[in-house]
């Protein structure tokens, strides 16, 4: 089948590349040049374990082509994703005005009888808007012969896994119209999914709203677990509870699971923070206050500061010329992703309080620069230093503690030994219990975890932040 998928960012390369690696045609058109010279050289401009490699085997094999000419990209394609980005605006809404110039773009040059296909995230009427632009673009050509079905196709791809995500996919929703069009956009993307549906049918049929809003749905839940944990564990350090115990009571309860019930510094990423933020807007436009959802936003925004608060008060308030190790900087592992990222609001409050950094992330070094630079330009220069190491062993030289903040692998069994005779103080601050608390003491580390520490570790001003 031929392909086109329009943009290259994270959702948009995957979704291309995973097709082509079945056996589609698929053209990946983007309005950045550079981006589409990078992809034709060979290069990528993320990183995603295994997708370079699917890229290069695709492109080598001609099933996968990258162009910046976009009625080509429109000619190419009889199903046209679009999976450009959705920024979240100043009000909290999802700003749709690279989906509507895609549409716009396609509408332009599209002859035939296309099935146009959403796979950014937007909110509940967004296929009707992209019908109307449409609409519009065909009458103003005059005469074209040509017709559209609108299909809204979200993904649900975890960054760390998501070519194993896309090529085994525990579900997929699609969601169609019910007339002739729709219909026959339903069989077509049935076609293209086939070959994930051999084992037994993936499919979950719906309307296109229904198909937008279980994006929605689907993120806030999962964030609404990481906020319910965070919760939790600050309540498990203040009554001497250790919060992985309570989680593994928690998960065994099948009605409830073990996925996305751990507690640490916060989500962050592309998807929660905006997607959270979206559906609250959505609420406010139609005249519903979602109050969970709204909680687990201020929550959230509170836990990204639960560690330096356990920092400042380990030290008494006085961290001015200290210098803390941080391992992790991507909010999460196997991604390079910084985007609300935990490490960025804490590195900022330790250098406010004239603290020096030295960070570390196996992957995120590049982005992490980026992003630093871009929050520290308010910060004074009289206040921390950053700086950045070469190796995890590196950061911890002559550092009073070390902070711990993305689970990475290469962070899980470190020597300890090694890390006791490098740091001043054998002071670990994990915002992601890597460590059981009673190995830590035996081997005479001082460790704070996130609901494992000692009582009273979390603030006793913690509920200002989430008033």
């Amino acid at each position: 089948m031929k392909v086109t998928v329009i943009g290259t960012g994270y959702v948009g390369l995957v979704t291309g590349a995973c097709l082509a690696d079945i056996g589609n045609q698929v053209l990946c058109c983007d309005t950045d040049p550079q981006k589409i010279e990078l992809l034709n050289a060979g290069g990528i401009p993320i990183y995603e374990p295994g997708l370079k490699d699917v890229v290069e085997r695709n492109r080598n094999e001609g099933r996968l082509r990258f162009s910046a000419n976009v009625a080509d990209a429109v000619a190419h394609g009889d199903v046209i994703m679009i999976a450009v980005g959705t920024p979240q605006g100043e009000d909290g809404s999802a700003d749709l005005q690279y989906v509507l110039a895609a549409a716009r773009a396609i509408g332009e040059h599209m002859t035939g009888f296309k099935v146009i296909v959403e796979k950014s995230t937007v909110p509940v009427g967004t296929g009707d808007q992209i019908a109307v632009v449409l609409a519009h673009s065909l009458a103003a050509r005059g005469g074209i012969d040509a017709s559209f079905a609108i299909v809204s196709n979200p993904e649900f791809l975890k960054e760390g896994s998501a070519v194993q995500d896309f090529m085994r996919p525990d579900r997929i929703v699609l969601g169609s119209g019910d007339d002739d069009a729709g219909q026959k956009a339903r069989q077509t993307m049935r076609q293209l999914y086939a070959p994930f549906n051999r084992n037994h049918d993936r499919m979950c049929l719906m309307s296109v709203r229904s198909a937008e809003f279980t994006k929605y749905a689907a993120n806030a839940m999962l964030a609404t677990r990481i906020s319910f944990m965070n919760e939790l564990a600050n309540l498990a350090d203040r009554v001497g509870v250790d919060i992985e115990m309570v989680r593994l009571g928690m998960g065994s309860d099948p009605r409830i699971g073990y996925h996305f019930l751990y507690a640490g510094t916060g989500y962050g990423g592309s998807c929660f923070p905006k997607d959270v933020q979206a559906l609250v807007r959505t609420g406010q436009e139609h005249g519903q206050d979602l109050q969970i959802l709204s909680a687990v936003e201020r929550v959230n925004q509170a836990q990204k500061q639960v560690l330096v608060q356990k920092i400042l008060n380990r030290f008494q308030g006085e961290i001015k010329g200290l210098r803390f190790a941080v391992w992790g900087l991507a909010f999460k592992p196997n991604t390079d992703d910084m985007r609300e990222a935990p490490s960025r609001t804490l590195i900022t409050h330790l250098l406010e309080a004239g603290a020096h950094v030295v960070a570390y992330d196996p992957v995120a070094m590049t982005e992490a620069r980026k992003a630093l630079t871009e929050d520290l330009g308010t910060v004074d220069s009289t206040n921390g230093i950053l700086t950045y190491a070469d190796s995890p062993l590196s950061a911890l030289d002559d550092a009073d503690a070390l902070v711990i903040l993305t689970e990475w692998k290469v962070f899980k069994s470190p020597d300890f030994s090694r890390l006791k005779a490098l740091l001043k103080k054998p002071l670990i601050f994990d915002g992601r219990n890597l460590y059981e608390p009673s190995d830590m003491a035996r081997q005479g580390i001082e460790y704070h975890g996130v609901g494992r520490s000692s009582y009273a570790q979390v603030p006793s001003n913690f509920s200002e932040y989430v008033e």
